[in-house]
């Protein structure tokens, strides 16, 4: 079991440039694993971690419904925005600048072979990493992400997460509003759920800007104790 994770800083890249990077990426572990099995090899299959920030896009997940985006493709244009159909989990979701957005590709053999425990040890690290700001979050029954004040009329999400896996291999991730421009989720039903806001940490903090390496850091050192997994740092091939 190999549980170094390959880290790649990718910086502000286009979304379908690193939708294809990904895809490329999550393609070599999958044709690693079948060569394996079909040789009767024992090599082990690499693991990555992507941290980038995107320009305004949104996407959409497989079973998700176009009528969450509230905006045409004129007025996508006119905010500067693009729109995708991705392979993924969930509904809409945002990305843009001011938001930590991490795609694990991980080959779930090496750690655990559990979806629901994947996607609930990724929320956990977002909750410990929150926590260290003072900031109480916490998840919604039935709705992936991370949130805050669930229960309540206040509930508010600042974490999205949307995954696929096929072979025990997972890519896309997760998307934690560090420093993001609100304002973009005016422009669909965030999740596709109706009634419930998003926010923001430097909002729940109410300062103007949080360190975002400062915030990558600490998820790293959260990732690492739950996954009991060890980083080493890689040149993008992007």
């Amino acid at each position: 079991m190999n549980k170094t994770v390959q880290l790649q800083d990718l910086g502000l890249k286009d979304y379908k440039d690193t939708w294809d990077y990904q895809e490329s990426l999550f393609k070599s572990v999958v044709d690693a694993k079948i060569k394996n099995r079909r040789e009767a090899l024992t090599l082990p299959t690499t693991n990555y971690f992507l941290f980038v920030e995107h320009p305004h896009v949104y996407t959409l997940g497989k079973s998700g419904d176009m009528a969450n985006l509230l905006v045409n493709e004129e007025q996508l244009a006119e905010k500067g925005a693009s729109f995708y159909k991705v392979n993924r989990g969930g509904d809409i979701t945002y990305h843009g600048p001011g938001q930590i957005v991490g795609y694990p590709i991980l080959d779930l053999d090496n750690f655990f072979t559990d979806i629901h425990k994947y996607l609930r040890f990724l929320e956990e690290m977002i909750i410990l990493t929150l926590a260290e700001y003072n900031v109480k979050a916490e998840r919604s029954p039935g709705e992936t992400g991370v949130w805050l004040d669930v229960g309540t009329p206040f509930a508010r999400k600042i974490c999205a997460m949307g995954v696929r896996a096929s072979r025990w291999v997972t890519m896309h991730g997760f998307a934690l509003n560090v420093n993001a421009d609100l304002g973009y989720f005016d422009n669909m039903i965030p999740c596709g759920i109706r009634g419930k806001a998003v926010t923001s940490l430097n909002v729940e903090l109410g300062v103007k800007e949080v360190s975002i390496e400062e915030v990558k850091e600490k998820l790293l050192k959260h990732f690492t104790a739950l996954f009991e997994a060890e980083f080493k740092y890689a040149v993008a091939g992007l």
